[in-house]
């Protein structure tokens, strides 16, 4: 009996720790996420403006893997932004996965110009929506930032915590991609950024 109690208390550890760990690396992200608005020129938000930002509460059941297949010969297309202009991507690859329980499919992209920039190289794109959009989160969609070098063995760790808003979000004036029909989830994905809490 001691040995089974001894053993329960060790996973009960492990996961407390594990949990922990979790919620740091979250938020760590949302704290550098914060501080690169202040750093870009063309940011929408001023400090003051940080204090509106909000977030669902971490949660590791959206950190999921997902299996990556690799879209060959794919034609580049006019992906229509917000503002009624165009960016040019090409399909990348699909990400396949299970969240919770149902089967879902994701369309990874890449950007033809931001591919020429030796910083955005390896970038790829990942706009999205899903069931929370005009409701706890931004109804235009929300955007998760992938690298190439995050496929591993055709596998890649797909974590909704990290979904942000497009600026778009925040004020007027900018060209943000509107996610395609094939990347509209049927799901709610209470995970990542909620809506702005100031008005624009």
């Amino acid at each position: 009996m001691k040995i089974i109690l001894n053993l329960a208390l060790f996973l009960f550890i492990c996961i407390s720790s594990k949990a922990q760990t979790f919620e740091k690396e979250t938020e760590l992200f949302r704290q550098h996420y914060k501080e690169d608005f202040l750093k870009s020129k063309n940011s929408p938000l001023k400090k003051d403006d940080l204090a509106y930002l909000r977030f669902f509460e971490p949660d590791s059941t959206y950190r999921v893997k997902a299996s990556f297949k690799r879209i060959l010969k794919s034609r580049p297309f006019e992906m229509p932004t917000y503002s009624d202009t165009n960016k040019t991507y090409v399909k990348y690859g699909l990400l396949k996965f299970k969240l919770n329980g149902r089967k879902q499919t994701l369309t990874v992209y890449r950007s033809l110009s931001l591919q020429t920039l030796p910083q955005y190289r390896d970038h790829l794109f990942l706009p999205f929506k899903d069931k929370t959009n005009g409701v706890q989160s931004y109804g235009g969609g929300r955007y998760i930032d992938l690298s190439t070098r995050d496929i591993k063995n055709n596998v890649v760790e797909l974590d909704f915590n990290k979904a942000y808003n497009p600026y778009c979000a925040y004020s007027d004036g900018f060209n943000c991609p509107i996610p395609p029909v094939a990347n509209h989830l049927t799901a709610k994905i209470e995970a990542g950024e909620k809506n702005f809490a100031k008005e624009h």
